[in-house]
């Protein structure tokens, strides 16, 4: 049993990265109103199990080739040619994580500025290129400039803690909010025509595969035993967190349920506002996790050796500068999610995994414990090319910024909603909350 303490931080940073996208958390009730609600619970359940099982192939893989990362996994399986595929979509998966972050970022805050007395809609805090570069130069910038990803341990905890806020009110709102929006047609059909679309969502939702064997090598007694144990418990943990919130959300807006569902809350519904607080500093706190993957990635296909400080800053400054400039100039989330589901999250967690683990294995493909990944290659692929040309051709409207009707009735007005906050609440637990995440930052040795 894994009863250190060191056990137990592991675990618990691991279940952090395992659901530490907490605006893919957010675009989870968005896959259910793609896929429809009893097929897309079926479709959630099936990723996570499927992840869970991958991220455990991934290790056996490394341990029968005597690798210790998986780029070097897939080096030593497929070659050169492997690993810069690998590497390319390594990169391109916490990258394109980043600019959601940042368009989260500015959807997000904009609205909780906008409480605050005297900041109307025309003020510089409500414009979200502002909210965008001023979070990115106060606070990621600096946090992604850790050269040791362990020193942000307990800022991931933090935002494990703020996730669970989050779901809270979510909850909340799916109780006082939801009987108060008239369901949409079909918001209760088994299945729709556009799930594949959803499996992306999930998948990138779930995915860790590029931290896995950084916290295998983390654990005081790293044996495959132990991986499963810590890997059962984690993801299991991420799909409850996940159904949950799922549920809520989209049970609440239904149809009108949006990329990102704290666009679909009404701009005066205080309780909201603190969870849009709570969902933006989190995305800030988790933001460094994946640049720090994405250097690694751009430092051991060009340069196979430790980054000197000044390459270390230049290289950060590089990658912080492109997903900027590209989360400014676009801010349609929905699309973001579903293309980087299909083109990174798929390939990563059906595919790599189990096709390194074939080549690795004796036997046949079709025989006892190959049969498995056999079927995820198939799947994964079939996934993976139907995504993309469903996203193509039939691509998601985005209403971004936009304040839904129902916010404009009185039915649905914040002060006949139970659980409700007033200001001065709402103005102390923000500042509750900065107090936490900047103690957070501070005591990082």
């Amino acid at each position: 049993m894994l009863t250190n303490l060191s056990a137990f931080f592991s675990f618990s940073f691991f279940t952090s990265l395992t659901v530490h996208d907490m605006h893919l958390l957010g675009s989870l009730p968005y896959a259910l109103n793609q896929a429809g609600l009893p097929f897309g619970l079926l479709l959630l359940i099936v990723v996570g199990v499927i992840t869970d099982y991958s991220i455990i192939l991934l290790i056996k893989g490394g341990n029968l080739s005597g690798t210790n990362s998986y780029q070097a996994l897939v080096q030593s399986t497929f070659g050169f040619p492997g690993f810069l595929i690998l590497s390319g979509l390594q990169f391109l998966y916490p990258f394109i994580a980043m600019i959601s972050y940042n368009i989260t970022t500015g959807d997000t805050l904009t609205k909780v500025f906008q409480r605050i007395p005297g900041v109307g809609p025309d003020h510089i805090l409500a414009e979200r290129h502002f909210v965008i570069l001023m979070s990115t130069i106060v606070f990621t910038l600096p946090l992604s400039l850790y050269r040791n990803v362990e020193k942000l341990g307990k800022v991931s905890f933090l935002s494990m803690v703020l996730t669970l806020t989050i779901v809270i009110i979510v909850i909340i709102r799916a109780a006082t909010l939801g009987p108060q929006i008239n369901p949409t047609e079909n918001a209760w059909a088994f299945a729709k025509w556009n799930a594949i679309q959803a499996v992306g969502v999930m998948s990138f939702a779930f995915i860790c595969h590029h931290n896995s064997f950084l916290i295998y090598g983390s654990l005081q007694q790293p044996t495959l035993a132990n991986w499963s144990r810590v890997t059962h418990i984690s993801v299991g943990s991420a799909l409850i967190i996940s159904t949950v919130f799922a549920v809520a959300g989209y049970s609440t807006f239904t149809g009108y349920t949006q990329g990102d569902v704290f666009e679909n809350y009404c701009r005066n519904d205080n309780l909201a506002t603190f969870g849009r607080f709570c969902f933006g500093l989190s995305i800030i706190t988790t933001f460094p996790l994946e640049c720090f993957v994405t250097r690694e990635v751009l430092s051991n296909v060009f340069c196979n050796r430790n980054l000197s400080k000044a390459e270390h800053v230049a290289i950060t400054m590089l990658i912080i500068t492109l997903c900027t400039s590209i989360s400014l100039a676009y801010d349609c989330l929905g699309i973001v999610l579903e293309l980087n589901g299909a083109l990174s999250a798929i390939p990563l967690i059906f595919i790599i995994p189990s096709a390194c683990f074939l080549k690795l294995s004796s036997g046949r493909w079709f025989q006892r414990e190959n049969l498995i990944p056999s079927i995820l290659i198939i799947l994964g692929l079939f996934v993976m090319i139907t995504g993309l040309t469903m996203t193509g051709v039939f691509p998601q409207q985005c209403s971004h910024g936009v304040e839904m009707f129902y916010c404009a009735d009185a039915n649905v007005s914040t002060a006949s909603i139970n659980f409700k906050m007033n200001t001065t609440h709402l103005r102390y637990s923000l500042i509750l909350v900065f107090y936490l995440i900047s103690s957070s930052v501070q005591n990082i040795p």
